[in-house]
């Protein structure tokens, strides 16, 4: 039996490549520290695990869930929209429940393009939005992030017939792989940009609540975000959800519409007791994750001294639980990792593996305790790489 073009002409999983190469060097006995991972390492709240139990045992709970979701899911959405970012939401018509945020990202060009229409994407970038597009069977433009350019795509530098062309826009700040945060006058541009071109927005704030030197703001709080786009929020690093899968969009009322409706195809809905157990998380107590970037800020902070010691130039993150850091001039991303990994048992990410301008950093992930990052930093001290090292970024 034969798969289909589409799926043939899916990209490579580059996630599932990575842990194939950790998961050969701890098969053979060796004592890996995994630095490539995006998965939080934190358990869930137990404020949050203790609301599941209870509604795992209702009843109610067993039965198909609504099509599109709780509404009080939506309520608890729109209240912590509110209370977070100021943004005032309509629970019932600027809010979609997905299973899981990856889940929209992929879909949403099914959605809003047909067939070689165009979209433009962050390059570096999350992976799985190229996924998005294969499946739509539509044509995509990458957008540069550059480092002087604070990881910020310039409008200025798209030509023409590419504005003219572009029908879906994705933006992820604070930013996976480069840990970069989006100004206000960024987003009002953005819009602005949007608003010109008709292009409609979709801004990925899977980080959203991890920032360093100050709060990530919402791209919905910019003045005509609604008119132009949709944010998507996951549960999965506020509130170490990552395997529950839930999360929401919220924004432009006729995008929510567009996801809803294909998930109605699609899906039901997510496992009610889940919900629950969401809006729980929502509006809840937030002190773990105070607490959590409180965690995340000494382990960045103890990651980098480590580094500077050695030699080792970082791209200081803003934002996300990554560090951006650069490879000696003599390696590409690619021999870097692998030497890393072969040599003294470390796994990064491929800066290459996010894109065409990845090439020339590795990501690390900020997800260990902070004298296991030490220890993977000492580790590559060994190498006696960066004693006179330059950087080709």
């Amino acid at each position: 039996m034969r798969f289909s073009k589409k799926l043939e002409n899916l990209p490579e999983q580059f996630f599932s490549k990575l842990v194939q190469n950790v998961n050969r060097k701890v098969a053979e006995g060796h004592d890996v520290i995994n630095l490539g991972q995006g998965n939080p390492d934190q358990p869930t709240p137990q404020n949050i695990v203790d609301a599941l139990k209870n509604a795992a045992d209702d009843a109610q709970n067993h039965k198909y869930s609504l099509f599109r979701g709780k509404a009080e899911l939506k309520e608890a959405a729109a209240h912590f929209y509110k209370k977070e970012y100021g943004v005032d939401l309509d629970p019932e018509k600027e809010i979609a429940i997905l299973f899981g945020t990856k889940t929209g990202l992929v879909e949403l060009p099914m959605c809003l393009l047909n067939p070689q229409e165009t979209m433009l994407l962050p390059d570096p970038g999350y992976p799985d939005y190229l996924s998005g597009a294969v499946l739509a069977d539509a044509k995509y433009k990458l957008m540069p992030l550059l480092e002087e350019n604070q990881f910020l795509p310039d409008y200025a530098q798209i030509d023409a017939a590419t504005r003219s062309d572009a029908k879906l826009m994705y933006l992820n700040y604070p930013n996976n792989p480069t840990g970069a945060t989006a100004t206000k006058q960024f987003f009002e541009d953005t819009v602005s940009f949007a608003q010109k071109n008709e292009i409609a927005v979709v801004h990925d704030f899977a980080y959203g609540a991890i920032g360093f030197l100050e709060k990530p703001i919402s791209f919905l709080e910019t003045e005509g975000a609604k008119d132009v786009g949709i944010e998507l929020y996951t549960l999965s690093k506020t509130y170490n959800m990552a395997g529950w899968r839930i999360g929401f969009a919220a924004g432009n009322e006729k995008m929510i519409e567009a996801i809803n409706l294909i998930q109605d195809h699609l899906y039901v809905s997510l496992f009610p007791a889940i919900q629950d157990a969401g809006i729980e998380a929502l509006l809840g107590s937030q002190q773990s994750v105070y607490e959590q970037n409180e965690r995340y800020e000494n382990r960045k902070n103890a990651f980098l001294a480590a580094c500077e010691k050695i030699g080792w130039e970082a791209v200081v993150p803003k934002g996300s639980f990554f560090a951006w850091m650069k490879v000696p001039q003599n390696f590409t991303s690619t021999s870097f990792t692998e030497l890393l990994l072969e040599k003294v048992n470390v796994a990064v990410a491929d800066g290459s593996g996010f894109g065409e301008y990845g090439e020339g950093y590795v990501r690390v992930g900020l997800l260990m305790d902070e004298d296991r990052l030490v220890e993977a930093v000492e580790r590559i001290e060994t190498l006696n790489i960066f004693k006179t090292a330059t950087y080709s970024r």
